[in-house]
């Protein structure tokens, strides 16, 4: 995760780093965190995805012209601006700014950074071993259920391709519930993501595919369902 600041004086731009680094540091998150004073700096190397950006930089440098030519190169990060002026912030409408944090309330912060990484709960590469022995990067966001097949798992994917691996389903269900899989019954873990029906007794997904629940597992399926539904649900 690489989270960038854009702040052109330097007591606010090492408060800032301070309270992103504590709160990773908190949540035992990883991050690149890097810090830059003028807009030239930083876009040298735009790679971030997520920016603390000042409105009103040095030498007549803008933030709201720094987010429009990141937008206009396509560039995806998501954008909190930092200001003084609270009422500047209705000018970022324009370039769909992810928050506006008054730099007299940084522990506003704090707020944006839980927005942020829920959002990106999911981007996110396990590994695991195939049938050969060779190990396979698997990108979460892009895994839509897990299956057993005799002794090994089936990993399938969005796009509908599948890696056969080793493993234990009961293992990798408790070690995916954080990021949103549950473990439905006894033979299927499915990303919550893209269920798009739920009745009673069965789910159906994205693909069309349609999967039982497990009786005993029903309740706590329930409850983990509409809990993702209501964090991170579009």
């Amino acid at each position: 995760m690489k989270i960038g600041i854009v702040e052109d004086e330097a007591v606010w731009r090492n408060k800032i780093k301070a309270s992103i680094e504590k709160y990773c540091m908190d949540k035992n998150i990883s991050a690149q965190i890097k810090a830059y004073d003028n807009e030239r700096d930083f876009m040298k190397d735009a790679d971030t995805d997520l920016l603390f950006l000042d409105i009103e930089l040095a030498e007549g440098e803008d933030g709201f012209r720094i987010a429009e030519k990141l937008m206009d190169s396509g560039n995806q990060c998501r954008i909190c601006f930092l200001t003084s002026h609270a009422e500047m912030a209705r000018r970022g409408y324009r370039v769909n700014a992810f928050r506006y944090i008054d730099k007299k309330y940084l522990e506003e912060m704090d707020e944006a950074l839980d927005s942020f990484f829920k959002t990106r709960i999911q981007d996110r590469t396990i590994y695991c071993k195939d049938t050969a022995g060779i190990q396979i990067g698997i990108n979460l966001r892009d895994l839509l259920l897990i299956e057993t097949t005799g002794r090994k798992l089936r990993y399938l994917m969005l796009n509908g391709r599948e890696y056969i691996c080793e493993g234990r389903i009961s293992e990798t269900a408790q070690s995916l519930s954080p990021f949103g899989f549950f473990y439905v019954q006894r033979s299927y873990i499915v990303n919550l993501k893209y269920i798009e029906t739920v009745n009673s007794h069965e789910i159906t997904l994205c693909n069309g595919l349609k999967i039982t629940i497990g009786r005993v597992r029903s309740k706590e399926f329930k409850k983990a369902f509409f809990k993702w539904r209501m964090l991170f649900g579009d």
